[in-house]
């Protein structure tokens, strides 16, 4: 029997070679999807799926009928047999205070929004670098922030009223005692103890962002013996434009969704001049009982808080897509 010989020093092993396509070319590389094309697993969203729809889809859709329907204490037992009014109790809403709470509603996040901005940069900048007591500074800042929009209103209520310390120290310099829960003072009220409240959260964003300014430009400006001012507005506020823009977004929205400070602070029914969004869609839905017309004041301060909150997302898609064709 023969056996097979081992290939002899310098002599190269034949290797086989590949068979040919059907044109007589190889046979193309399989092409690798990237990352981002390739299959994700999408199940994984399904519980925060039914989440969100158990929680916000389904509420939301039976808020819109019943803001189609004349739902009162006569017809709630049997909700679902309600008298179907279409679009009635969205005309009947402007001619119902709407229109009024709405220019309240918007004035007041504004005003708010605008002073507590340059507040909360202000504090920001104070405590950016280090210094003894800074710790103890920034946990006394944040002191409005921790504490619930309860217990703010209520600690202002009793303060406010007309044998309370805020009158008490005012006659001690000389001032009268002023009405500070009721009539056109009101409203002002709402804006200060609403500004006391929210700064801190300005602050923190503020102060987030500050955190991404290199340090070296700073060094930089300190070397060329730069002030304050062009430091402030060339250096610091650039680095602040996104988190400023996002912070008047969300501060706004929460000004005008507010309902437990000014409840709180004023109760129920309130003066005309807080009778902010939230205020009339609750005195309509639990004092007057109209359910369908107070769903149908909702939906139209959902349409409004939604239209600032869609300017904000498409500047920043475009801003996105911008910065990605660069």
């Amino acid at each position: 029997m023969s056996s097979a010989k081992a290939p002899e020093a310098g002599q190269g092993v034949a290797v086989p070679a590949a068979a040919p396509g059907p044109a007589g070319q190889r046979p193309a590389p399989k092409k690798v999807k990237p990352l981002s094309q390739r299959q994700r697993p999408l199940w994984m969203l399904i519980p925060g799926g039914l989440l969100m729809t158990l929680i916000i889809v389904i509420p939301f859709l039976i808020g819109v009928w019943i803001s189609l329907t004349d739902l009162d204490q006569y017809t709630l037992r049997r909700w679902l047999s309600a008298p179907f009014v279409g679009l009635a109790n969205y005309v009947e809403s402007f001619s119902a205070g709407l229109p009024a709470a709405i220019w309240i509603s918007i004035s007041f996040a504004l005003i708010s929004t605008i002073v507590t901005v340059p507040i909360g940069v202000a504090a920001a900048i104070v405590t950016q670098n280090k210094y003894r007591g800074r710790a103890l500074i920034r946990a006394i800042f944040l002191i409005p922030y921790v504490l619930p929009s309860f217990v703010v209103a209520t600690v202002w209520r009793t303060m406010l009223q007309p044998d309370g310390i805020v009158n008490s120290l005012l006659n001690k310099v000389g001032i009268g005692d002023q009405l500070w829960l009721s009539g056109p003072t009101a409203y002002w009220t709402l804006i200060l103890v609403e500004i006391w409240a929210a700064w801190p959260f300005i602050y923190l964003l503020a102060l987030s962002g500050l955190q991404s300014v290199d340090g070296e430009v700073h060094e930089a400006s300190a070397l060329d013996g730069a002030p304050w001012w062009p430091k402030l507005r060339y250096i610091v506020l650039p680095y602040l434009k996104g988190p400023l823009a996002l912070a008047f977004l969300l501060a706004t929205l929460n000004h005008i969704n507010n309902f437990t400070l000014p409840f709180v602070l004023f109760g129920a029914p309130a003066p005309e001049s807080v009778n902010v969004m939230p205020m009339i869609v609750y005195a309509t839905s639990f004092t007057s009982l109209r359910f369908g017309l107070s769903a149908a004041m909702a939906i139209v301060s959902l349409i409004i808080i939604a239209i600032p909150l869609f300017i904000y997302l498409r500047a920043v898609r475009l801003d996105v897509h911008e910065e990605g064709a660069k």
